[in-house]
């Protein structure tokens, strides 16, 4: 009998290795966007007035433009501005004792929600003043106003203020040159 030879050839591939993994290690984010609330001012940060002896209409050289931005936490439900003169009852003085009340200063708002007004129509140091400790004899007017929802807890908004000075609540107003400042300022409610 015949015996034939068979030649098994094997293949021996060289031993698979499995992947290995190390234990798993975690790492803590914490983020945190802080609740921010501004006011900006470009156009007319300097208005003048050629004013006029007991006339209704003395309009200011030029508008101001505020712009408010907001990024706020749940819970707040509207923003709004504020306009108002630092130094009590009068909006401008010549320095030698004569003065233009506040109460005869407007500033039309157009574009953010309130009409504006005479610049004494509200009293801050409370609403009108946000953030003082100590409330101030001045007084203000909203000029701006925003609800605040869900969607729109972060935004921006755009204010017009055009001024007026109406000399004839100042009948015996000297003539002279009168300066003053209104400051502009911004409160997210509750």
């Amino acid at each position: 009998m015949l015996l034939g030879s068979i030649t098994l050839s094997v293949v021996i591939c060289p031993g698979a290795k499995a992947q290995v993994n190390s234990n798993a290690r975690t790492v803590a984010l914490n983020a945190r966007l802080m609740e921010s609330l501004t006011v900006s001012l470009t156009g007319g940060t300097t208005v003048s007035f050629a004013l006029l002896a007991n006339r209704a209409a003395n309009a200011g050289s030029t508008t101001s433009t505020i712009r408010t931005s907001w990024v706020l936490q749940p819970g707040r439900t509207g923003v709004t501005v504020w306009a108002w003169v630092p130094n009590g009852a009068s909006a401008l003085t010549d320095g030698a004792g004569d003065n233009i009340p506040a109460g005869v200063v407007t500033a039309a708002a157009a574009g953010s929600g309130s009409a504006g007004g005479v610049l004494n129509s509200v009293l801050s140091g409370g609403a009108g003043v946000p953030d003082f400790v100590t409330p101030v004899a001045a007084t203000g007017v909203q000029i701006g106003q925003v609800r605040i929802t869900p969607g729109s807890r972060t935004g921006d908004t755009t204010t017009t203020l055009t001024w007026n000075i109406n000399t004839t609540g100042v009948p015996q107003l000297p003539a002279g040159t009168y300066t003053g400042t209104v400051n502009i300022q911004a409160q997210a409610t509750p």
